[in-house]
């Protein structure tokens, strides 16, 4: 059976001749359910960046070898992203091993033991190594949810829900401050800050049990009524039959691509290695732009900037991490609606913009006395979430989840991931030396600097992908690697793409 490009189900092309057939984002109850169900991984990522950030307060109260070494204090916020590193790596075998269900419930078993180890931690080096298992099913997470939701999801609406679970780690952020503020009072306030982080794992593995597989996953494995099952649940009956004839026609040729596919295939394929320049590429920039320096670290910075009592702290930075939570909801519309690359060059604009008034609000700060100077620096990291956080925070996981082929989703996803967790591992492990070293202010003209890079990164490679199917990805990487196009419908797409 041959389908060409432009009657691909989802392409542009097709939605052109059957618009009846066009997905809305809140039309279908189940793929919203199984995207937010999913996006519980992005909670618990997001809880344990933002939680650690009150809780090291309080870890340093009962801990005097804490309150004296920095280098400490980073282990124990690092350790997790360290772990998160070996589970992205090994998130990527999982995934296509065991498929994206088994992997995300191994993710909540040791997420949720981590969890506990750190409540009962009876001093840093235990804690630290419950950070470290926590970090381990992080980093599956992080490799599992977006693959899961972007293969169940309708292309018209990909980014959207993708994005879902960049809200959810926005929502995780804003939750762990919630938590940090009203354990605040509470005998044992760091353990339970830590503690409570198992709840939304154990939730995720009881609500997974009740979800299906991928649907493409299960194509590829030869498991086609459990596929056919998993697709008449999000589409109508007759979009249903040419996604069934489409992934039938695509499967087995898929099947014996992935049989063949090792590591080090990605570095031997010029199409595969451009697609990893630009998924690797822009999660490596999310991270060095500073934005877990900043939810690690926010009430440490708040501190710094001159409001030192520790509720102060967290209460500021709770503000910080709503506005976090409010843009990502923000990029969720626009993802879909401006496009991908449109919307990480503004947000790249409005960080280094950021960036530079939190540099100089720092900088007058170290030779005044004025309260001034610290309220404006509030402001600048207010400012650097607000433009962070619709833009960089859900375009490179959406990005990463549509560029790769499916014999190459699994092993690309873990390896962008892994590329990801060690630039994490690198900047919240230097962040608080740095500043010691040459001073917050400087710090924060070197995160500008490298902003200003990534915004060239995005303007000469990233492609827009927003409302093209897996396949005509595809063809853009084979457009680029080899300087040619053998689908003038794509082509034109593309061409709208640029424009766009």
């Amino acid at each position: 059976m041959t389908i060409t490009m432009h009657s691909t189900p989802g392409s542009s092309g097709y939605l052109d001749l059957y618009p009846e057939r066009k997905m809305s984002f809140f039309k279908n109850p189940f793929i919203l359910g199984l995207a937010a169900v999913a996006g519980i991984g992005g909670l618990l990522f997001g809880y344990d960046t933002g939680v650690i950030s009150g809780a090291l307060l309080y870890i340093k109260d009962d801990f005097e070898q804490v309150r004296n070494s920095s280098f400490l204090q980073e282990t124990i916020v690092s350790m997790a992203i360290a772990g998160a590193i070996v589970g992205a790596a090994v998130g990527g075998w999982a995934n296509d091993f065991f498929g994206r269900k088994k992997a995300t419930l191994f993710a909540d078993v040791i997420f949720a033991l981590g969890a506990i180890l750190m409540a009962a931690a009876p001093d840093p080096y235990v804690l630290i190594l419950g950070r470290l298992l926590v970090g381990l099913g992080v980093g599956v997470a992080s490799v599992t949810a977006p693959v899961y939701i972007a293969e169940a999801s309708p292309s018209e609406i990909r980014g959207s829900l993708v994005s879902t679970n960049v809200l959810m780690i926005t929502a995780g952020q804003f939750l762990s401050y919630l938590v940090n503020l009203a354990f605040t009072e509470v005998p044992g306030t760091w353990r339970w800050m830590l503690g409570v982080s198992g709840v939304p794992a154990v939730v995720q593995f009881v609500c997974m049990l009740f979800l299906p597989e991928s649907p493409r996953w299960l194509f590829i494995k030869n498991r086609k009524n459990e596929a056919v099952d998993v697709l008449s649940k999000i589409y109508d009956l007759a979009r249903l039959e040419d996604e069934v004839d489409f992934l039938t026609a695509q499967s087995e040729q898929d099947r014996q691509k992935r049989n063949n596919v090792k590591f080090w295939h990605v570095f031997r394929s010029k199409e595969i290695r451009l697609a990893f320049l630009v998924g690797g590429g822009l999660l490596f920039f999310q991270q060095f732009t500073g934005i877990n320096t900043v939810m690690y670290y926010s009430p440490t910075i708040v501190q710094m900037a001159g409001f030192h009592a520790n509720q102060l702290a967290l209460l500021l930075s709770l503000i910080v991490a709503g506005m976090n939570a409010a843009g990502t909801v923000l990029g969720i519309y626009l993802i879909d609606h401006a496009g991908r690359k449109k919307l990480a060059l503004c947000s790249l604009a409005g960080v280094i913009v950021s960036v530079v008034l939190l540099a100089l609000a720092f900088f007058k700060q170290s030779t005044s006395s004025s309260e001034v100077y610290g309220w404006i620096a509030v402001v600048g990291l207010a400012l650097y979430i607000g433009f962070f956080s619709p833009g960089m925070g859900p375009v490179p996981w959406t990005v990463n989840s549509e560029i790769y082929p499916e014999e190459y989703r699994g092993v690309c996803g873990g390896m962008s991931a892994t590329v990801c967790w060690v630039s994490n591992l690198i900047v919240s492990e230097t962040f608080l030396s740095i500043a010691d070293g040459i001073g917050i202010a400087s710090t924060f003209l070197i995160l500008g600097g490298i902003a200003v890079v990534a915004f060239l990164f995005v303007i000469l490679y990233v492609p827009e992908t927003k409302g093209l199917t897996f396949d005509e990805v595809e063809v853009i990487w084979k457009e680029r690697a080899w300087g040619k196009n053998p689908n003038p419908n794509t082509q034109r797409l593309l061409e709208e793409g640029s424009h766009s």
